[in-house]
């Protein structure tokens, strides 16, 4: 059997207000040129289909599109579970409706846990593998909050839920596996941050079980699944050294943090020995990072101008002179080119109003987490109580975004 994992493909991501719709259409048909070239028969999404709870039309349009053009193709099964930049309630809405088209959408942690367990059969109706599909699974899915609980009461809570859910599961499948009776591969997903996963500096990797990048053991894992599709990390990893715990990463770049890191979507191979082979994603658009002073800076657009390439550009000023025009010699010198700045940090000048006044920062550089931290210092809110605060602001912070997501639906 043949397996292509994925997972965080984030569409509908905006960068820096620019859409993204043509990259995200070219890559959903290099996927789809993929699958056929390698007779995958099982895709699994491991979380992040989306990048927000509230996708545009044209966004779920070629979702959907995808998703029908790839149920009648050499792939016989899709696995998609929910990550936390994904809305349950969107991706759950035509689960009974893709069903029939061997579409298997777990959105979020259900009410009866065997619902993530799938027993997936080929053309002759036999069982050729068995998948636990766990989804992200939430905070209020996996700890029951006390009075008094001190923040590591708190995230103790959390990681043995975690382990919990994947043990309930698992002793599931083991039964499942004493029907069918005899060696199918146990594959299973997760959406979540383990121990030793690395990340880039901006990556944009969102903070799970509000105000914690809480990390996950792979003891949580058994050794009795044959390959765990990880999704949640940028960046493709194997973890521990084992070949069959990895993360297949973004297809494509989130941030200017992630410009000519390595892309893939990863092959996993049940023929005889399992064998997980790294597909690259090609770049559908050209992203570039520039910093240094402005002859540097003009020096460089000069060289990326004269590949002819489309380029998306981030600019950071490090000169020491104040230069009040920047913008305007920076956009002087793209005139008629195929380059396009989509962000300029001009350090010198914030250097410069910082010391005529208190610190300045827009909103869009601020995260909502470190505007309320910035709340917390300027009120003299005692450090101690900081995290506690933190979490409570997260906790209402996400319930306040699943709220909001029900009406835009309603």
């Amino acid at each position: 059997m043949k397996i292509l994992h994925t997972s965080d493909w984030h569409l509908g991501h905006k960068f820096y207000g620019r859409q993204r719709h043509e990259e995200f259409a070219k890559f959903l048909q290099w996927l789809e040129t993929i699958i056929e070239l390698n007779g995958v028969e099982l895709l699994i999404v491991a979380g992040d289909v989306f990048d927000s709870q509230a996708p545009p039309n044209k966004t779920l349009a070629m979702y959907y599109e995808f998703l029908s053009r790839i149920s009648s193709s050499c792939c016989r099964h899709i696995i998609i579970v929910g990550g936390n930049h994904d809305s349950p309630a969107l991706l759950n809405a035509p689960r009974e409706l893709l069903h029939f088209l061997n579409i298997h959408v777990i959105g979020s942690a259900p009410r009866n846990i065997s619902d993530e367990l799938i027993v997936l059969h080929d053309g002759n109706n036999t069982p050729e593998a068995i998948i636990l599909a766990v989804p992200y699974l939430r905070d209020k899915d996996i700890r029951l909050s006390a009075a008094g609980e001190s923040l590591g009461d708190k995230q103790q809570k959390l990681i043995q839920g975690i382990h919990n859910h994947y043990s309930s599961l698992l002793a599931l499948a083991h039964e499942k596996q004493k029907q069918i009776q005899k060696k199918i591969p146990l594959i299973a997903t997760g959406h979540l941050f383990c121990q030793g996963g690395q990340t880039r500096q901006g990556d944009g990797i969102r903070e799970l079980y509000v105000g914690t990048l809480l990390r996950i053991g792979l003891d949580c894992f058994s050794k009795d699944i044959d390959y765990l599709a990880l999704g949640h990390l940028h960046l493709p990893q194997v973890l521990a050294k084992q070949n069959n715990r990895r993360y297949s990463g973004s297809p494509l770049a989130m941030s200017f943090a992630e410009a000519g890191e390595k892309k893939v979507v990863l092959l996993v191979d049940f023929s005889e020995t399992m064998t997980v082979q790294e597909v690259p994603v090609p770049c559908f658009q050209q992203l570039h990072s520039i910093s240094g002073d402005l002859e540097h800076i003009l020096q460089k657009i000069h060289q990326l101008t004269a590949t002819g390439d489309s380029i998306l550009l981030e600019i950071h000023y490090r000169g020491e002179t104040l230069i009040d025009d920047l913008q305007n010699q920076i956009a002087s010198a793209l005139k008629e080119t195929k380059l396009e700045v989509l962000r300029i940090s001009n350090k010198r000048r914030y250097n410069h109003i910082l010391q005529q006044s208190s610190e300045v920062k827009t909103l869009d550089e601020l995260s909502p987490r470190q505007v309320f931290q910035r709340c917390l210092e300027q009120n003299d809110i005692p450090l101690a109580q900081h995290q506690e605060l933190i979490l409570d602001f997260e906790t209402s912070l996400d319930a306040l975004s699943q709220s909001e997501h029900k009406e835009q639906r309603q």
